[in-house]
């Protein structure tokens, strides 16, 4: 489906305050989640990527540090350096469920509320923040605000969409009118114009050359 133009363990206190300053940005958000626009999911995002989830595990690497990892068949990208009709796998923070160990201690550190949850065949557009210089963990700009899902052709983020296009500001001239019908709109949103805006946005620098940007939110 084309969419786009173009090991020692740590006590449990001691891994969440790891985690904790390892993912300063993400767990930031999960704390006061900040509404993040169109221009904002893209402009911070250092991958754009489409495709259909094709596995989902959980672990605990070598450092102590509680992961759930993604598998993406990748059908097509609007950003970034991800290969397209490849398989790419990251990993976000958080345990899918709850660990018990061998001497009846358990791990309790799952996923945390604000971040993305992942269901393996779902299609999903994901807009990914790049990847964290000590443990490689990865998750999407805005947590699960930059996470979509497509269902009956359109697509939605776990809020609705709610303040996707607050305070998008772009040239009409440069949009279809299907475009400019969609920015004006609220809730799931159709596929291919929502693809088609973003994959354009990026080729062409709108942000950059200040084409679309923040006014005035809502």
């Amino acid at each position: 489906m084309k969419l786009f133009p173009m090991a020692r363990r740590l006590s449990h206190g001691a891994l969440l305050a790891l985690a904790m300053v390892l993912l300063a940005i993400p767990m930031a958000q999960a704390t006061k989640l900040k509404k993040q626009n169109l221009v904002e999911l893209i402009s911070q995002s250092d991958s754009i990527i489409a495709g259909t989830v094709k596995k989902v595990s959980d672990g605990i690497d070598a450092k102590g540090v509680p992961y759930t990892e993604v598998t993406i068949a990748v059908g097509a990208t609007a950003k970034g350096k991800v290969e397209k009709q490849k398989d790419y796998t990251f990993r976000q923070f958080g345990l899918l469920e709850p660990r018990t160990y061998p001497n009846g201690h358990k791990l309790l550190a799952m996923t945390p509320e604000a971040f993305p949850t992942w269901r393996e065949g779902e299609y999903v557009v994901a807009f990914l923040f790049r990847p964290a210089s000590r443990t490689g963990l990865q998750t999407t700009v805005g947590l699960a605000q930059g996470k979509f899902s497509l269902a009956n052709q359109r697509m939605s983020n776990d809020f609705n969409n709610a303040g996707l296009f607050d305070g998008v500001d772009v040239d009409p001239a440069l949009l279809t009118r299907e475009e400019q019908a969609m920015l004006r709109s609220a809730g799931p949103v159709d596929m291919r114009t929502f693809m088609g805006l973003v994959g354009r946005t990026v080729e062409k620098r709108w942000i950059e050359g200040g084409q679309m940007k923040n006014g005035e939110t809502k």
